[in-house]
């Protein structure tokens, strides 16, 4: 199993990958819309807004991550945006989402990112150092259906940095229907 960043030349493999995972655990419509979110990442936002993570096992892609940069009308704290994140369903519970959440960590906290930020399952995430937030500490750039699952974590050993003012994230997940 290797965890890397990704450089380019797999896209299609990256979006079935999401396709897959997500069709299968949340239904056909679910798969496409974060398809669609995955190509938008991959073809439209500029590399220096955008880390895309990867596991491969026997050169096939069984897990990726996507993180993007937030920025803030009221502040310069580097904050990332951890969304979407899938494995592969035939190799979940066996530690591979974790692994490459810790190793994208990693890499983004020797790149200078502060904090991250995910909308998620707290189940899962509080697993690699997720914490609740509220929006009264960090606002979520779009309104949230489910507040519960805006959660953070400081890459710095440090607390979550409160953020005021209005929040940004990139036109690929700047869409209401994925919050």
């Amino acid at each position: 199993m290797e965890h890397l960043l990704y450089e380019g030349g797999r896209d299609n493999e990256i979006i079935a990958l999401f396709k897959q995972t997500f069709t299968d655990s949340e239904g056909k419509d679910e798969g496409k819309l974060i398809a669609d979110l995955v190509k938008r990442f991959l073809q439209n936002t500029p590399r220096k807004d955008v880390s895309v993570f990867l596991t491969i096992v026997k050169n096939q892609v069984v897990g990726s991550v996507i993180f993007s940069r937030l920025t803030f009308e009221e502040s310069k704290v580097n904050t990332w945006l951890l969304s979407p994140a899938a494995v592969a369903t035939s190799m979940q519970g066996k530690g591979v989402g974790q692994g490459l959440i810790n190793f994208a960590h990693d890499f983004l906290k020797k790149k200078g990112v502060q904090q991250v930020i995910t909308y998620g399952d707290i189940n899962f995430y509080s697993k690699v150092g997720y914490q609740p937030i509220t929006e009264a500490i960090i606002p979520s750039p779009l309104k949230l259906r489910y507040p519960e699952g805006w959660i953070a974590q400081s890459l710095k050993g440090e607390s979550i940095i409160p953020i005021s003012g209005k929040t940004y994230c990139v036109e690929a997940i700047n869409h209401t229907e994925l919050w």
